[in-house]
């Protein structure tokens, strides 16, 4: 029987002994998120984008009921490829592990998981957040919950535009999350560059965010996460008005088709998918690599910054390395 304790691929493990930077990476866009087969090539080239930028990626999933960080090719290619992965929120980690699952890491989980590992960066693509009609369903993601009490800097290209970002924007303020602009005090919109909603902070490069997250540390006050919103350049954005028509047919058959809950985020970015003939899949893709080059010479940074006094993010880290 499994001791449940978090496992580690030998590459990240060294690197968190030696002090090396290192990128978290979720599993549930590897196995929820994206269409087969570019689900599988386009994790690999999340971890490449990771490397060639100086850090070391480690992507998270759980296989037959261990947590891993740093998941090989093989276990990568058994959460890309099986059937019966399942999404795996912070509440499910545990019970998933008493059975022996094989799961996929949402962002909450991710974020968790990588805080408990010693890893302060995470790359991903959008946050989840308060879903429309929220005010009736009482449906808000785990994610932000989770991210107010998660020490953590997240590289993200906003909440998904299929939530209602103005009241996400909102809970992050009252649960005391950190946002911050990258080059920009706009709010990102996902597949869209500006989601229409103004920022209080922005930052102009790694150097200033790891300065961010070392003086979070030095203070002592604030142990919630850092969100690095990162938006796409205009001219690589979706198309807005196609965007926004995509959207609003998207919404009208959730409602025909009675499609609630965890259902509700693969079934609108499936359609995304189709309804834009794939071209909302490339820029999915795009956001989730620019955002992985990004959190990793962040990563780059913070490592430099915790050399020279500032934050040990690999203090914390329990558990065994295997390989």
């Amino acid at each position: 029987m499994s001791d449940f304790q978090i496992r580690y691929g030998a590459e990240v493990a060294a690197a968190l002994r030696t002090g090396r930077p290192v990128v978290a990476c979720e599993s549930t866009i590897v196995s929820h998120g994206l269409p087969r087969p570019d689900n599988l090539r386009v994790a690999r080239e999340i971890e490449r984008a990771v490397r060639n930028n100086g850090a070391v990626p480690a992507t998270i999933g759980m296989v037959a009921g261990d947590i891993v960080v740093g998941l090989d090719d093989d276990q990568l290619t058994r959460l890309a490829t099986s059937d019966t992965v399942v999404k795996l929120s912070v509440r499910d980690l545990a019970v998933a592990a008493a059975r022996g699952a094989d799961g996929a890491t949402t962002v909450a989980a991710t974020s968790a998981v990588a805080a408990a590992a010693g890893i302060g960066v995470f790359a991903t693509g959008g946050l989840g957040g308060v879903h429309r009609e929220a005010a009736q369903t009482f449906d808000e993601s785990a994610d932000l919950v989770t991210l107010a009490r998660t020490p953590i800097a997240v590289v993200c290209a906003g909440v998904k535009s299929i939530l209602d970002t103005g009241a996400t924007l909102e809970r992050l303020e009252t649960l005391g999350v950190t946002v911050v602009g990258y080059r920009t005090r706009r709010f990102p919109g996902f597949f869209i560059t500006d989601s229409g909603f103004e920022l209080d902070w922005s930052v102009d490069s790694p150097e200033q965010v790891a300065t961010t997250l070392a003086a979070r540390a030095g203070q002592g006050v604030h142990s919630g996460a850092v969100i690095v919103a990162n938006p796409l350049p205009p001219d690589e954005q979706l198309d807005p008005e196609l965007h926004d028509r995509t959207l609003a047919d998207g919404l009208a058959r959730l409602d025909r088709e009675g499609v609630t809950g965890k259902a509700v985020t693969p079934f609108l970015l499936a359609h995304f998918h189709s309804a834009t003939a794939g071209a909302s899949l490339a820029v999915n893709v795009r956001i989730i690599l620019r955002n992985a080059a990004l959190a990793a010479r962040i990563a780059v940074a913070a490592t430099t910054t915790a050399g020279e006094g500032g934050p040990d993010h690999g203090r914390h880290r329990t558990g065994r390395a295997d390989g």
